[in-house]
């Protein structure tokens, strides 16, 4: 009689560590606001697994919910005016990973506007950045939603300016004489130690800012601009969720925010945005956060799943058959 009851205790104390370590997982919420359709890419860094899909299109007005374990680091861009074939063989004309769909461990050919975070271990803080290091080709706003008990706000950091119409000539990535659709960094479009902070200038006090990065600093002043801009561009968190927004209107965010990651803004109708503190506890909803474009109409993109990171999603918010096993076994 006291073995089954063990093997009982045993299936219960396997299931409540797998329902802790899952609990503990977090998301990446990536939305796309923009009028045409993007393709994220996700990299996974040195010692961590690749996500449950690391390449997908995405239409404009949906969202995808990654899942992500404790620990992960990496970095998440998006793709555009990309064409695949049945077999997602084929190529993109910004933030191409390889010619393919899924990127499979490669990352961003520059230039590309890039999402960086490493998730915290053991209860400790997340380290994250948008970073125009490697060039421009989109805006983005990453959102975080601070964990419950931790900050009571986290900072919103991105890049909402258009930099591709302030690009410079001899930066601009051209396709086809219809304007720039990406601005590269100095270090790509020249290869000179003193733009990419290599050689000689491989340390912070050899390496300074340029009129080049100037240019994207002044811009977006929270965006990491050249290798070494770490104090005005690295941001720390404990979050259960990033939200990484591709093209989010200026509307979106609550202004103080918005002037800081380069919006223009049009105060046309007198309404000020709506404030989105990133906080809210990880008892609140798993929904993204509503953006609103104006207008009084609230917008939130329509939530997708993608065969790929369908598990993902499941990783985190279905967790039925533990209620079921204690059911059985008690």
């Amino acid at each position: 009689m006291g073995e089954p009851r063990t093997c009982r205790l045993w299936l219960l104390v396997l299931a409540m560590a797998s329902w802790v370590y899952t609990s503990m997982a977090m998301t990446f919420t990536i939305a796309n606001y923009c009028s045409h359709p993007i393709w994220p890419g996700t990299l996974a860094g040195a010692g961590t697994s690749q996500l449950s899909t690391t390449g997908f299109r995405l239409d404009p007005g949906q969202t995808v919910q990654l899942a992500a374990p404790v620990g992960w680091s990496g970095r998440i861009w998006a793709r555009t005016g990309c064409v695949f074939d049945a077999d997602g063989v084929g190529v993109c004309q910004t933030g191409d990973c390889g010619g393919r769909m899924e990127c499979r461990g490669a990352g961003a050919t520059p230039p590309a506007t890039l999402f960086e975070v490493t998730l915290g271990k053991g209860g400790g803080e997340d380290f994250y950045d948008v970073s125009l290091v490697d060039g421009y080709n989109l805006p983005v706003v990453a959102i975080p939603r601070a964990q419950q008990g931790g900050a009571a706000a986290c900072n919103t950091t991105g890049c909402m300016a258009d930099l591709n119409r302030s690009c410079p000539r001899e930066l601009q990535v051209d396709c086809g004489g219809g304007g720039a659709i990406a601005c590269r960094s100095a270090c790509e479009a020249f290869g000179q130690d003193r733009y990419c902070c290599s050689g000689a200038f491989d340390t912070p006090a050899a390496c300074h800012p340029t009129a080049y990065s100037t240019i994207f600093k002044s811009a977006c002043p929270r965006a990491y601009s050249y290798a070494y801009d770490d104090s005005t561009s690295t941001f720390t968190c404990k979050a259960y969720d990033y939200t990484v927004a591709f093209c989010l209107p200026t509307s979106g965010i609550k202004k103080s925010d918005a002037m800081f990651l380069g919006a223009q803004i049009i105060d046309g109708d007198g309404n000020a945005p709506p404030v989105y503190s990133g906080s809210g506890g990880g008892g609140g909803s798993n929904r993204p956060p509503i953006y609103y474009n104006g207008g009084g109409r609230g917008h939130e993109p329509e939530t997708m799943t993608t065969p790929s990171s369908s598990s993902a999603a499941s990783t985190r918010y279905t967790q039925p058959w533990l209620l079921l096993l204690l059911v059985f076994l008690f």
